[in-house]
């Protein structure tokens, strides 16, 4: 086709956002420009090709047959025009990564602004939740596992940190209180627990003996609550060591007692053998196990 068989193509996007709103002022507002205008451009695009396409009546416009038939045409190229042109820029691979909310919050969003910087082309999708979310009927391409390390012949597991348990508070917790606290001492505080309930291991690790004393107890069923707890005064939460680093860096939170407990447990990056995305998993799982800082 030649150029000068086209009409204006101001004009026709005039006329098909008229066509869709049948209103040349939502048309002029969808648009970004005048009422007067985008009734100029399709008055204009009438007149070259001979015939009306809308009739003009008190308060709407109501489309011709040709106008409608027309309409329909435009839109269908409009579309076409779309697709070309983002078919030429080439869309971020999106990968979805199964964590625990815990980790999710403490470990992970923390550090992602690194992990954007490093790699713009791709986009994570967090699924934080306690459900062990499969791969391929879940849609995940990458997983954090928590507990003993993950076996199968189709996964791929690496060790990404050991749990070392802690016991933190906030520095106004222990204002006047000698510090370290042991475990003969903890009549008068709050010890926060989570699901995992490992308190009566960490009391028998400090102190030789199963006995939580006469301390009170509140219970969550997150591990992030139990630290939010405790950075709020609330009490001493038992958490990883890696989820209250940078806490414990900062001095908003204390470790109340000076003694960890290493765990039989850690955390695990955990990749089909035949990911769906070969180059986009391997760069993610390269970055968890470097362990960046925050």
């Amino acid at each position: 086709m030649k150029s000068g068989q086209l009409p204006s193509l101001n004009a026709v996007r005039a006329f098909e956002a008229s066509a869709r709103h049948l209103n040349f002022r939502l048309a002029a507002e969808e648009l970004g420009v005048t009422q007067g205008a985008v009734a100029q451009q399709v008055r204009a695009l009438e007149d070259s090709l001979g015939l009306k396409l809308f009739h003009r009546l008190p308060r709407t416009l109501a489309l011709t047959d040709q106008g409608r038939g027309y309409a329909g045409t435009i839109r269908r190229a409009f579309e076409l025009i779309v697709e070309g042109t983002a078919a030429l820029r080439p869309q971020p691979v999106r990968l979805s990564i199964s964590v625990t909310p815990t980790f999710a919050s403490k470990w992970l969003l923390p550090r992602l602004p690194g992990f954007s910087a490093f790699h713009p082309e791709l986009s994570l999708g967090i699924v934080a939740t306690d459900r062990i979310s499969s791969f391929q009927p879940d849609g995940i391409d990458i997983a954090v596992r928590y507990g003993p390390e993950p076996a199968g012949p189709q996964l791929e597991a690496d060790l990404l940190f050991k749990e070392e348990l802690v016991g933190v508070c906030s520095p106004s917790l222990l204002a006047g209180a000698e510090a370290p606290l042991s475990a003969g001492r903890l009549d008068g505080y709050v010890l926060l627990h989570d699901a995992h309930s490992r308190w009566p291991e960490f009391i028998e690790t400090l102190s030789g003996r199963l006995d939580l004393g006469g301390s009170r107890s509140v219970h969550f069923n997150q591990t992030a609550l139990a630290i939010d707890a405790a950075l709020g005064g609330q009490g001493i939460a038992l958490a990883s060591r890696a989820f209250v680093e940078a806490d414990l860096a900062a001095g908003r939170l204390v470790d109340a007692f000076g003694v960890t407990m290493q765990s039989d447990r850690a955390y695990y990056v955990v990749t089909p053998r035949k990911p769906r995305f070969p180059s986009p998993v391997a760069a993610v799982r390269a970055w968890l196990l470097s362990n960046p800082e925050v």
